[in-house]
């Protein structure tokens, strides 16, 4: 693979880097922390108003018909300012499904309003802390309405509608699972906020009883459709997770740089150089399979769920590390609130958890690489 974003993408990321600077630095993200908000709308019409949310829409439907490696690209730079707006679950989830599964009456009638940022999406599978399975899968759909509990459903507090996991019966009474696009503005529907380590990231528990549910997709592809869509959300996801981590590197090493200790600055000492070059290592291995995921997921290689996988297990550990390493860094003022360390550890932890955690990418990645070999 010899792969590198072309002159045009980057002349949208120096674009998308001068916009976000100054729309959303760290006191942004902390108005939303510490404040009654749970969203910087300000910010998201911005992004609207650059047609971000529609840059991989393609222009039938009202989109820019750019591609994901743009998507990519943006996702870096609103990862580095760890954006509190609904841009993961909207466009990389509930955008995602639809492009994969949504018929063309349903392509027509969501994504215009998706690209144009008149509604904002979310995809609600999970159903507690635990991984969910066919066996422990309770919502169900009858006659068109679905009943359960869905969480915690990201911006689930603010979206439109979602993309939901349930299971249907059949006549025989086997039972499957499908997806289902529910109006979260119609009846039926009961929402409570959820308290989560990154409060900047809005989450809620949604209450279905017999909501209208129109499905999207065949009955009973609900599982595959949704491990697509978490393949191609995970390639994304990459990309903001190495940027916060690239930003948390930065701040160790600046703080290392012009903090001095026995008359010499930090930065000379043997222990945080190796902190700074462990973080240095770990965001080079998430970036690199970051970008293996952007290929395939450019290109349409069968090497997508492995890359995807990849990506989503190295990049993770990267933020994390730097995040937590940051903190250490920046010593007994690393654990304060005034510093701006502990916004990128709560990240981090949020992340590593949104589309699944990292146990169970790894043993995606390890079936899937076993898969492959055996073909």
């Amino acid at each position: 693979m010899n792969f590198a974003f072309s002159d045009d993408q980057n002349m949208l990321r120096d674009q998308a880097a001068k916009f976000l600077a100054a729309r959303c630095p760290t006191s942004a993200v902390r108005k939303i922390l510490e404040g009654e908000a749970t969203w910087d709308k300000a910010l998201w019409d911005g992004i609207v108003e650059l047609g971000w949310t529609g840059v991989a829409i393609p222009e039938a439907y009202g989109g820019l018909g750019l591609g994901h490696l743009e998507l990519c690209v943006l996702a870096e730079e609103l990862g580095r300012v760890l954006a509190p707006v609904p841009f993961s679950s909207s466009v990389y989830l509930a955008t995602e499904a639809l492009l994969l599964a949504g018929s063309e009456a349903q392509k027509q009638a969501w994504l215009p309003k998706l690209a144009a940022g008149e509604v904002i999406g979310t995809f609600a599978v999970a159903e507690g802390a635990h991984q969910p399975t066919s066996r422990s899968l309770a919502a169900k759909v009858e006659n068109g309405r679905l009943d359960g509990v869905k969480l915690p459903v990201p911006d689930g507090l603010i979206a439109d509608f979602a993309v939901v996991m349930a299971r249907t019966s059949t006549d025989a009474g086997a039972r499957s699972a499908s997806l289902f696009i529910v109006d979260l503005n119609g009846p039926g529907v009961t929402r409570e906020a959820v308290k989560t380590i990154d409060p900047t990231r809005n989450h809620a528990t949604i209450t279905f009883k017999g909501a209208p549910a129109e499905a999207l997709g065949g009955t009973g592809e609900g599982w595959a459709l949704s491990e697509a869509v978490f393949d191609r959300a995970a390639v994304l996801l990459s990309f903001e997770q190495v940027g916060g981590a690239q930003t948390a590197l930065d701040m160790a090493r600046e703080y290392a740089m012009g903090r001095y200790a026995f008359g010499r600055p930090i930065a000379t000492f043997q222990a945080i150089k190796h902190k700074l070059a462990d973080m240095f290592v770990a965001l080079e291995l998430g970036r690199s399979n970051a970008y293996y995921g952007a290929w395939a997921l450019a290109s349409g290689s069968a090497d997508l769920p492995v890359a995807a996988a990849g990506a989503r297990i190295a990049a993770s550990e990267a933020f994390y590390l730097a995040a937590k390493e940051n903190i250490q860094t920046h010593g007994g003022n690393g654990y304060t609130w005034a510093y701006d360390c502990h916004l990128f550890y709560r990240r981090s932890k949020l992340l590593a958890l949104t589309i699944g955690s990292a146990p169970h990418w790894k043993e995606l990645l390890i079936s899937r690489l076993e898969a492959r070999n055996a073909a």
